[in-house]
């Protein structure tokens, strides 16, 4: 007990280093590093164990849940961190000069025995030539320094006199160097001389070449090197980082890149990384030849993955702690194209892609797939042959978005596809589909998904009605809708019946869809509607049955264009 009470204040002293907020993933990065995760033997298993330590520490109100999975201290709170962490002694030891405009470092900032260093978010431009003696400094943080261009060859590489530099003393304990969003640095000294590295993170560094000697950085474990800006990829270069555990070679913050260059990883660094047998999540954006004919089984020992195929820019926040495979600006030959890889993959997200017919039509199902995301793909909806597609390919997706897709005139045009049944969906996402006309329609043989809880609609400009059920369907096979967003269907001028459908309804969200003049609700179910928000016209122009009906959910009720 007193050994886990040990880990949770050393990771909140540890949080007193940074002046604003981090993502939960790099504060576990270096948390780990600093060992202060525990005994595991994995990446995987210390990264689990962080997110437990950041959760009690944000119960305890030490830590403030932040935008983008990313936390951060109080001011107040983290004064007293720094004050309780150079008062501990050796052990806590640590120079804390972030946030506070620094322009350059001054030798007189740094005394021998820190363990930490952090210069975050300053204004320095470059690093000196020789640096005070550190020889137990183990963190070294410059993130956040835009202006940094440049870090002396010097810095991290042994001279060719007798003597090591002040610079290579200081570090040779050094296990994490982080230089995240130094966007002027254009190259790094080589690091081979930092045996203890473990934890290098450039990510939106700017780097146009990769750094000299990481074939020397046998403990490094976890590297976060974007390939966006890099010129080229060496062969041989990913078989060297044979302890690697967590490789990132995609920008954090997007996944578009911000210039109209940047480097593919092929087949054969793609082959590297297969090899990679301590490797447990993978980050990176690969060429399209990088999957074809390929055995993909060995991504199964990953636990976290994100990989996309293809140049197209996709403007789909990156997340860190899931398996997502993302395919853009292909034509798919054949269902066996991808997967080898979806067999793993619990989201998918298709853009600017042709022959989804061709993946849907499958003979594998795809049981870890949970999340379905298409934009601006064409989707055949031709009826195939008597007997094809037995197995449905995605049993248990729960998450559907249809973003711009071509020829769609209503979600139950799948049916078409009779493998594809949607039994476990619960989200419906629609927007920018011009030729939706309606959503569901159990005339055909696609029933409406019974578990489906929400549901946003936007800018279909065709939509007329949302669900026509037939009247014979069941009572147990009604979906039981939730929560509805609708959003500019100037033409949407019924919700659908039967009425049961909405009697779960807790919110609806209607903004632009003047048409509809009647809510399916009635005074016996309303008890669960807790929000209604739109415009104040369309609210007044409501028919009801009962003339009391409205004022009784006028307390519910939220004016304005709200979405």
């Amino acid at each position: 007990m007193n050994k886990r009470r040990g880990d949770i204040q050393s990771c909140f002293l540890y949080c007193s280093l940074y002046p604003a907020a981090i993502s939960t993933d790099d504060l576990i990065n270096c948390l780990w590093t600093e060992e202060f995760l525990g005994e595991h033997d994995t990446y995987e298993e210390a990264y689990n164990r962080g997110i437990t330590i950041i959760e009690s520490l944000k119960d305890a109100c030490l830590l403030e849940a932040h935008e983008m999975d990313s936390v951060k201290i109080h001011d107040v709170v983290r004064d007293v961190a720094i004050w309780v962490a150079n008062s501990f002694g050796y052990e806590h030891n640590s120079v804390i000069q972030a946030g506070i405009g620094l322009t350059e470092i001054s030798h007189t900032k740094v005394s021998a025995s820190v363990k930490r260093i952090s210069f975050v978010s300053n204004k320095i431009q470059c690093l000196p030539d020789n640096f005070t003696e550190c020889p137990e400094t183990i963190t070294l943080l410059l993130q956040d320094n835009v202006r940094l261009s440049k870090i002396p060859h010097e810095f991290f590489v042994i001279s060719s006199s007798k003597t090591l530099p002040s610079s290579i003393k200081c570090l040779c304990q050094l296990r994490a160097l982080i230089l995240q969003n130094c966007n002027e640095l254009k190259e790094l000294p080589p690091i081979g001389n930092l045996s203890n590295l473990q934890l290098l993170d450039c990510d939106n560094a700017g780097l146009h070449c990769l750094p000299q000697g990481m074939d020397k950085s046998t403990n490094l474990r976890l590297l976060n090197m974007p390939a966006a800006d890099l010129e080229s990829i060496s062969q041989g270069y990913f078989v060297k980082l044979s302890s690697i555990e967590m490789l990132n070679m995609m920008k954090s913050s997007t996944w578009f890149v911000a210039n109209n260059r940047w480097t593919l990883l092929g087949s054969t660094s793609f082959d590297e990384i297969s090899s990679l047998h301590n490797l447990t999540c993978l980050f990176i954006r690969l060429d399209r030849s990088a999957i074809l004919n390929r055995d993909h089984t060995w991504m199964k020992r990953l636990k976290r993955f994100h990989i996309e195929v293809g140049k197209t820019r996709m403007q789909v926040p990156f997340n860190g702690s899931t398996r997502i495979i993302g395919v853009s600006n292909c034509e798919i030959l054949s269902n066996g194209e991808l997967s080898g890889m979806l067999q793993f993959a619990r989201d998918l997200h298709l853009v600017h892609c042709m022959g989804l017919r061709k993946l849907i039509i499958n003979k594998k199902s795809f049981d870890g797939l949970k999340s379905l995301y298409i934009y601006k793909c064409f989707c055949d909806f031709r009826q195939v042959e008597e007997g094809s597609g037995q197995i449905d390919p995605l049993p248990n997706l729960e998450h559907l978005t249809l973003d711009s897709v071509e020829n769609l005139k209503c979600v139950s045009d799948f049916s078409q596809l009779p493998s594809l049944r949607f039994s476990k969906l619960r989200q419906l996402n629609i927007s920018y589909c011009r030729s939706l006309t309606c959503l569901f329609n159990t005339g055909g043989a696609l029933s409406a998904p019974k578990h489906l809880e929400i549901i946003s609609t936007t800018d279909c400009s065709q939509l007329v009605e949302l669900l026509v059920l037939c009247s014979s369907l069941a009572n147990s096979e009604i979906p039981r809708v939730q929560k509805l967003y609708l959003n500019n269907l100037r033409k949407l001028g019924t919700l659908g019946e039967p009425q049961s459908m909405w009697e779960h309804l807790e919110e609806l969200r209607a903004t632009s869809c003047l048409q509809i003049r009647k809510l399916p609700l009635s005074i016996q179910t309303s008890d669960n509607i807790k929000v209604i928000k739109g415009e104040s016209e369309w609210w007044h122009q409501l028919e009801w049955d009962d003339d009391n009906f409205q004022s009784n959910l006028e307390h519910c009720f939220l004016p304005g264009f709200i979405w």
